[in-house]
Formats: structure tokens, sequence, C-alpha cells
């Protein structure tokens, strides 16, 4: 339901997570033994989007347990920084870097607030900064992130943003056909579901979150007003997850309408560079 922001909204979102790090860890769903043997947890889209990382530093924003951090390691970037709230997921990051035989001048993990990471990280800026899908939905100030985000993209460099695109949040579950909820909302979502999208029959204890609806226009505009210039915005017809129950897994992983529905954005990516 939607509510007013609770004033524990960063502590029980951070109490879920640190939570679910271990059924995530032990889960098919991220499969670590297939990420060790290496398995490309990222997306070809991304891949294509991002570029050759070759020789490039690379933070990557709300990292949880690192898949994808070490993944731009994998694809030859020279030095990347993983942050995340989670104390327990930078642990596992740590670990499956150590793992990789990544040493910390290859792949580093910081326990910090993605609103204190200028401060937290060790670099003052980077080639690439990066954040992954459901990332942004955790924030509530989207001004202040991107912001922060900016102010450690090198010269030079670009800021990159994959996100499950926020007219998703306004369908009904099942159909995916039906706008159920108001896509301009300002007020969190606050939520008490059990288990994990990784393992919905989990038994879990801290099951309160607090998430926020961002509309396009407002993280563009974000961006943008931190002084970077977008490059591209764009909207992909499918998802990661079975969002709705009308939803196919196709042979490339994603998960699409079936080819008799119309079609609607349900993720996104911007790429916005600073001028050299």
């Amino acid at each position: 339901m939607y509510s007013p922001t609770p004033e524990d909204w960063h502590e029980a979102n951070r109490a879920r997570w640190d939570e679910r790090v271990p059924i995530h860890a032990a889960s098919r769903f991220y499969d670590l033994d297939a990420f060790r043997a290496g398995k490309d947890p990222l997306r070809d889209f991304e891949l294509a989007e991002v570029g050759d990382v070759t020789g490039r530093s690379l933070l990557h924003l709300q990292c949880h347990i690192g898949l994808d951090t070490l993944s731009w390691a994998r694809h030859g970037a020279a030095h990347v920084v993983g942050l995340d709230f989670s104390e327990p997921a930078v642990e596992t990051a740590r670990s499956l870097a150590a793992d990789l035989g990544l040493t910390r001048d290859r792949a580093a993990f910081v326990a910090a607030d993605v609103y204190e990471a200028a401060e937290a990280v060790p670099d003052s800026a980077y080639d690439i900064v990066y954040t992954g899908g459901g990332a942004l939905c955790w924030l509530p100030d989207l001004e202040r992130w991107a912001e922060t985000a900016a102010s450690l993209v090198a010269p030079g460099g670009f800021l990159y943003v994959a996100e499950f695109h926020p007219l998703t949040d306004s369908l009904d579950d099942e159909t995916g056909s039906r706008v159920v909820h108001d896509y301009f909302v300002r007020d969190p979502w606050v939520d008490t579901t059990p288990g994990t999208y990784a393992d919905l029959d989990a038994a879990t204890v801290h099951n309160r979150s607090v998430e926020w609806v961002h509309p396009v226009g407002e993280v563009v505009t974000a961006i943008a007003g931190a002084g970077l210039r977008i490059e591209f915005l764009h909207e992909h017809d499918a998802s990661l997850f079975p969002r709705y129950g009308a939803l196919q897994r196709h042979d490339d992983g994603y998960y699409r309408f079936p080819a008799d529905r119309p079609r609607v954005p349900l993720m996104y990516s911007i790429r916005a560079s600073r001028p050299a």
C-alpha cells in the first residue's frame, strides 16, 4: 500500500536486504557456482550500450553481492568498485572476488549508503559510474542521488543506468494490461510480503520494505540537472523476471508479452556523459 514515508524506512530496508543476502547467495536464481565457473549475468543491451570497458575504471552503485561488478572486471575493466549499504552483501562480494582471484586493486567493495558514496569510495572519480536494475526504487531523493553519481564521473566518462520501467509499477500483476496504480504517486509503497524474488518460499522475518516510484522524466531531469549530458534514453520491451503472469520467457532469457499483445516498455537505459 502507498503511505507517508515511515521514519525508519532506511533501517527497515537495510534489515530486509541483510536478511536476504545469504538466501540469495544460496539460491538458484544467482547460481554462484555457475558464476564462479564463468557465467556472465550482464545483459546484452548493457554490454552493447556501455561498450568496451578495457582498461577503464568503473564504480557500481548499489551493487548487492557484486556479480555485475565483478563481471565488468571480467570484461576488462582495470579497476572496479562496488558500493552497497548492506554489510553482508559487501562481505559476500569480497568473498566472490577472492574466489575469482581478483585482488583489491582490481575489485574493491565498500559498505556505505549510496548518498555518501563520494566520501566512501577509494577514488575521486571513475570513467564509468554504473547502476543496474532495481536500484533507484529504494531512494527517496533522486536529485541527491544524481548529484552524488554525477560528482563521481570523471571528465570524458559517463553514468549508465539500466532500470525497470516505472510504468510496470502502475499495471496489474496478473495481466499487465490494466492501469491500477498512479504513475505519478509521491508516497512510497510499503510492503510486508515475506520471501524474496530469488526464493519466493524462503522463510523471512524482516519483511517490511519501503520503495518509491520515479517516473522516467524525473530520472532524466535529475541527471541533466546534475550537469551530465544525456546521450540516450532507450526503452526496452523485455523484463528480467516474470513481473506479470502474462509474460512469456524467450530463448534469450528475457520475459516479454505474447506476440498478440500490444507492447509497453518494461525496462529503460540511460547514458549520460561528462565532457572531457
